[in-house]
């Protein structure tokens, strides 16, 4: 079983493409939505956050509220290396676990983690691959506008992530997602294709 990572800038496809590859028989598992989870009330980083961060990203539930730890985070780099060293080392951990029981379970072929900062993190070293999504700057301005984000924050977290180019030289397979959905579709459909034949070996 290949253990592949998928990533991308934010609002450059991945989400779409992980959905695909979801459609088509991988297992996918989301490590961003993991990250959400840790920071709930009861879970393993919600003490750590919230002794980092104090009460104010708080809501009246005491649950952390994302948008205000987000204020926070992606308007301070060193804040947000803060945020990251307490998540990402139990995301990993996590992710590490689900590759082990897809393996026991009889996963063939390949099994991705999607998450926005793989390369970022360094985790991309432990794994056999990484399918990274891309599209145009511009497109991701106009899709981070058309989700609710000014400009300022769209900039912001651009800019909080490796530049697309730099990201792509650790890409064994690439998705163009500058294009139409189904244009999209065709590629995520020819990278299964391959993953799927025999012997497949996937290298830069």
């Amino acid at each position: 079983m290949f253990r592949l990572g998928l990533t991308g800038g934010i609002a450059s496809g991945k989400t779409a493409v992980a959905a695909m590859l979801r459609e088509m028989g991988f297992a996918v598992l989301d490590a961003d939505s993991l990250a959400h989870k840790l920071i709930e009330p009861g879970q393993p980083a919600y003490d750590e956050v919230l002794r980092e961060f104090g009460s104010s990203i708080t809501d009246s539930d005491t649950r952390i509220n994302r948008t205000k730890l987000a204020a926070i985070v992606f308007a301070d780099p060193v804040r947000l290396a803060r945020l990251n060293a307490i998540l990402h080392p139990r995301v990993e951990a996590i992710v590490h676990q689900q590759f082990a029981e897809w393996s026991r379970n009889g996963t063939r072929d390949a099994a991705f983690v999607e998450a926005a900062l793989l390369v970022e993190a360094g985790y991309h070293k432990n794994l056999d691959g990484v399918v990274i999504t891309w599209c145009r700057p511009e497109q991701q301005l106009e899709r981070l506008r058309a989700r609710g984000f000014s400009d300022e924050d769209a900039r912001r977290r651009i800019a909080a992530q490796l530049p697309i180019a730099e990201k792509l030289r650790h890409a064994t397979e690439k998705i163009d997602c500058s294009g139409s959905l189904e244009d999209t579709r065709k590629q995520v459909a020819a990278l299964a294709a391959k993953l799927r034949r025999p012997s497949q070996k996937m290298s830069p």
